[in-house]
This record gives structure tokens, C-alpha cells and sequence, in this order.
């Protein structure tokens, strides 16, 4: 792919003004410029972000979607690649959450020249740090794995901050947006390596983000529980399904504090039983021995 033309997407619920202008303003500062920007409000109006300073000049300019609910963050990013799809001008769509910022100008540029050096490459995670440069252990892709700075080859990425190829994605198919929040990373990432495309995680690509805990929403429990059931129903071999579960339900239990967490967590297990989880595809074997080699089985 020779200088693959760069797509920005940015969905937001509204409620983070002040964070999302200065997201764009690190957007407008890249030595690349994208081709366009599209934002989102997952169920909320937006400021005229398209008059935004230094976006103005853009080829495709920045394109305003005001959805009437909130789909989701796969529902509102499947909004924004159908968008950027239609226009047909973007190879390769960089996704940012709404408090997060591009602290370096040639970020870009870093994602457009690993793309054009190899045309398998599928998707690339942004290493993601607080206002202090700390990364939060559970932002490194890996296991086992305490430094940051080591990139290179993995199985799965941050939503925070990422690229995607769209042929991959024409492949593959979008986020799952039935799962509304958690995990859907994983299954794209899954989905992704069944296809045979590579994922990349390349810590010089930096998004400076508030440090959180995922805890902090209140259908954190239940649908941390209910997705991690649906990503097994959906992706994994039978044999592997209750292994992959069995390890998730002693690693709650071991880790949880709450009770009401846990209840929590149970009922959304139960959930993910009993209801649809969309189409099943499970990976091949040979996906799975690629994955184990690359560090990270899928049973953990």
C-alpha cells in the first residue's frame, strides 16, 4: 500500500466538550494530514466541530453524525467506518477516544509508513499513557508483560487509541455492536487473525489518557460477563470454550471485592448463556496455534 490515506473517527456521548476540542486541535497539529474526520455523538448533539481552526482545510472536511441513541462505542464507531466506507477515500481509519490526546505531531505519518510497508498489516495499537507517562498494566497487550515500550506483534489492541485497515475490515466485518461496551476489541482482534491479518503494537504511537478503571461504569460487571461469554460462543472451537470461561470465572472470583460486583457479574454470565450472541464463526486451529506462539493462547 503506498501512502494509504488516513481516516479519523472520534465518538462521544457529549460530555466531554473541553476534551474533545483539544483531541481535534492535537488531530489539526499532525505533520499528515487525514483525509477526513468523523464525529460522532453517541446519542447527543454536537458542537460545530466542522468550522473547527486548523480542520477547516481539509479534502474531505470533518463530518458531524448526530445519532438519536446511544449505540454503543462498536455501535457509534460502526457509524463512523460505514461513513468513511461510503466516502471511499480512506485506507486506513485511526480511532481515539474522546478524553484522549496526540501528544506528538508525527503520529500519522508513524501509522501511514507501517502500513505502507506491509500491506497485511490489519490493525495497530497506540500505547496508551496518563498525564505522567505511566501506562497502566492492563494497557499492555501481553502477558506477563511489565514494559510498555516493547512493541511488536500481538493479539490484541486498545480501543483507546488504534488503527484499522478497511480492507481488512471489508473482510472481517465491523465491531460487534451488540456488545455495547468491553471486550469487543477482542473479538475484532480474534476475527482479525482468523482472516490472517497481523496486529501490531507499537508503543511510539502514543494517546495521553486520564488514568481509570473500567469499574467505574455501572454496567461494568455485567457486561464485562455477558460479553466475555458471547466473544467464547462466537469465536472460539467448542473444545476451548469452557476453558477459556472456566479461567475467566476463577480469575473474578479471585480478584473481586465487591460482592455486589459479583452478583453483578453473575447475573451477566448467566446472560451471555442464555441469549443470542450473533453468528458464530469459530477459528481455525491453526489460529489458535498462532496465537499461542505469539504469547497469548485463547484461554486467557
Amino acid at each position: 500500500m503506498s501512502e494509504p490515506r488516513i481516516g479519523v473517527s472520534v465518538v462521544t456521548m457529549g460530555d466531554r466538550p473541553e476534551q474533545v476540542e483539544a483531541l481535534l486541535a492535537s488531530v489539526a497539529m499532525q505533520d499528515v494530514r487525514p483525509s477526513r474526520v468523523v464525529v460522532v455523538g453517541n446519542g447527543s448533539p454536537l458542537p460545530d466541530y466542522g468550522a473547527f481552526p486548523g480542520l477547516t482545510g481539509l479534502a474531505g472536511g470533518v463530518t458531524l453524525l448526530e445519532l438519536d441513541e446511544n449505540l454503543g462505542c462498536p455501535g457509534g464507531r460502526n457509524e463512523a467506518l460505514d461513513a468513511l466506507a461510503g466516502f471511499g477515500d480512506v485506507d486506513v481509519v485511526i480511532e481515539l477516544d474522546d478524553d484522549g490526546l496526540l501528544v506528538d505531531k508525527d503520529v500519522f505519518r508513524k501509522v501511514r509508513d507501517l502500513y505502507a510497508a506491509d500491506p497485511g498489516l490489519g490493525i495497530v495499537g497506540f500505547r496508551i499513557a496518563d498525564e505522567r507517562g505511566e501506562t497502566q498494566r492492563r494497557h499492555v497487550p501481553r502477558l506477563r508483560a511489565k514494559d510498555p515500550m516493547r512493541g511488536g506483534p500481538v493479539t490484541a489492541f486498545l480501543g483507546g487509541g488504534h488503527a484499522l485497515s478497511m480492507k481488512m475490515l471489508a473482510e472481517t466485518g465491523p465491531w460487534p455492536a451488540e456488545f455495547f461496551f468491553t471486550h469487543e476489541e477482542t473479538d475484532l482482534s480474534w476475527r482479525a487473525l482468523d482472516a490472517g491479518w497481523k496486529i501490531l503494537y507499537e508503543p511510539g504511537l502514543l494517546l495521553q489518557h486520564p488514568r481509570t478503571s473500567p469499574a467505574r461504569h455501572a454496567v461494568y460487571y455485567r457486561m464485562t460477563a455477558r460479553n466475555r461469554v458471547w466473544l467464547a460462543r462466537r469465536n472460539l472451537p467448542l473444545l476451548l470454550v469452557p476453558a477459556y470461561l472456566g479461567t475467566w470465572v476463577l480469575l473474578t472470583v479471585a480478584r473481586t471485592r465487591s460482592a455486589a460486583g459479583l452478583r453483578a457479574w453473575a447475573a451477566g454470565f448467566a446472560e451471555g448463556v442464555r441469549t443470542e450472541c450473533g453468528v458464530r464463526r469459530p477459528m481455525r486451529w491453526s489460529t489458535v496455534w498462532r496465537m499461542t506462539r505469539l504469547g497469548r493462547p485463547p484461554v486467557i
